[in-house]
């Protein structure tokens, strides 16, 4: 049976979770044991990148392999729309960029699949929203740090955003914070894998899973004491 997935429940579901792992493994076999170590650590998707040869085959073998609600499989440095397509036809239920692709936009909009293109101006965050991008990646992170999430949230408090690059379990908690809906995490979070180490890739995960409750909590919180505040003029 065919499960079918909505845009909108896709996107739901990166957002509840809020981490994605940006997986680049050598073999169907090597991702699908990330796959499932991230699963037990509590990841809500792992992002396939094309830079691994024969990402599309591993990318059909993992879809075939779970279900949605287990984890979502999506497809990663994505800069164009052909390899958009091919990506969607091996079973992505999302596509990651890691630079705005006008074509690979009214692709995915046309298909209903969610595209999530990296941004690193409040020009190309603007014009990828006026081509219906619902979030913005913003990367490079290590380069554009919080401060960057935390300026734009200024004069467009609308923007949905998801740093990815340089993003580890001790820091994740700023970026949620600063007011991004979810994180992308690569080597930091599966750097077992180089050993063969895939519990440390679980360990990792529940670490980032914690934080990101913790920091999100602590944001709920701020908010609730604004909103409390009693006004000065009475």
């Amino acid at each position: 049976m065919v499960i079918i997935v909505t845009k909108e429940q896709i996107i739901i579901k990166i957002k509840k979770e809020a981490l994605v792992a940006v997986v680049r493994a050598e073999s169907a076999e090597e991702a699908k044991k990330i796959t499932q170590a991230c699963i037990d650590g509590g990841c809500a998707s792992v992002e396939i990148t094309f830079t691994v040869p024969g990402a599309q085959d591993i990318i059909k073998e993992l879809s075939r392999t779970y279900r949605p609600e287990e984890i979502l499989i999506g497809a990663g440095t994505v800069l164009d729309a052909e390899t958009a397509r091919i990506a969607i036809l091996s079973g992505a239920q999302y596509i990651v960029s890691s630079s705005f692709n006008k074509e690979t936009a009214k692709l995915c909009n046309r298909y209903r699949v969610p595209y999530m293109p990296g941004c690193m101006t409040l020009k190309e965050i603007t014009e990828a929203l006026e081509y219906g991008v619902d979030i913005i990646k913003i990367f490079p992170g290590n380069v554009l740090k919080v401060d960057f999430v935390k300026a734009v949230k200024g004069p467009m408090p609308q923007v949905e955003m998801m740093p990815s690059g340089g993003v580890d379990a001790d820091n994740v908690g700023e970026w949620i914070k600063a007011g991004c809906v979810a994180v992308g995490a690569g080597g930091s979070l599966t750097k077992g894998a180089g050993t063969g180490n895939y519990g440390l890739i679980t360990e990792t995960a529940q670490k980032f899973c914690e934080n990101i409750r913790k920091a999100r909590g602590e944001a709920q919180e701020n908010r609730r004491r604004e909103n409390g505040k009693e006004c000065p003029c009475d």
